[in-house]
């Protein structure tokens, strides 16, 4: 029986239904609190590692996953790439997509503090770096792309996430694929070795496209993936290869 485990906590909302699928399917599965230590004993006896946290100790797991060749669905480097909004950008650029300017010398008019890193929160000395982003949204609306690579093809699914100013709450729709878009995303996971990923898009002034940020952990809320992310993880053991 191939073991699987989960970097997060066991009601994870994205996860724990997957895990479900999982173990339906004849898998152990096997959930790794990343607020407790994760030894390497514990990665050691795995067949898959899946990171479902951005915290210290899943980096730490995902490293060493990597350098004892334990598959993992999104290993080090990718994790790391898109967490940093500066890399996560530039890639993205590279592949075509129109990004906004970022700068790191500010205040300036037209650009906005933003937080360099995927996570919230402080950095260990109490501040975060000057990081500032072009302002380029002109509606509360983002675009967000969910991809998942199931190791046959790459499934995509767009959202609409509007942000209401007035009490802060993200009201998620379904949207149309934009096949351009899409083909940016799966090009961003080729790129990594990824197997999944979340993209926010917005559109200029000018009714195109800006691509703002990178998602490692996505949450896949609202995109009834369950079924597509087991897929892609069981493609990673030797039972679903």
């Amino acid at each position: 029986m191939d073991s699987i485990g989960f970097v997060c906590e066991p009601d994870h909302s994205a996860f724990w239904p997957v895990a479900e699928r999982l173990a339906a399917r004849g898998f152990e599965v096997e959930f790794l609190r990343p607020v407790d230590p994760i030894c390497r004993a514990d990665v050691d006896g795995l067949d898959a590692l899946v990171n479902g946290a951005l915290h210290p100790e899943s980096f730490g797991a995902l490293r060493y996953a990597d350098r004892r060749d334990v598959p993992t669905w999104n290993g080090f480097l990718a994790t790391t790439a898109f967490a940093s909004r500066v890399v996560a950008l530039d890639a993205l650029e590279a592949l075509g997509c129109r990004v906004p300017d970022v700068r790191f010398d500010g205040p300036t008019a037209g650009f906005e503090m933003a937080n360099p890193f995927a996570w919230r929160g402080r950095s260990e000395r109490g501040h975060q770096p000057s990081f500032y982003v072009e302002s380029v949204r002109t509606e509360p609306v983002d675009h967000r792309y969910y991809a998942v690579d199931d190791g046959r093809e790459t499934h995509v699914r767009a959202l609409e996430v509007r942000i209401s100013l007035s009490e802060g709450d993200a009201l998620v729709s379904r949207t149309d694929v934009d096949v351009a878009l899409a083909t940016r995303v799966r090009e961003l996971l080729e790129r990594f070795g990824a197997r999944a990923v979340a993209v926010d898009f917005t559109q200029g002034e000018d009714g195109e496209f800006y691509a703002l940020r990178t998602t490692p952990v996505p949450t896949f809320a609202g995109t009834d993936m369950d079924r597509r992310i087991a897929d892609s993880v069981a493609s990673l053991t030797t039972i679903g290869a």
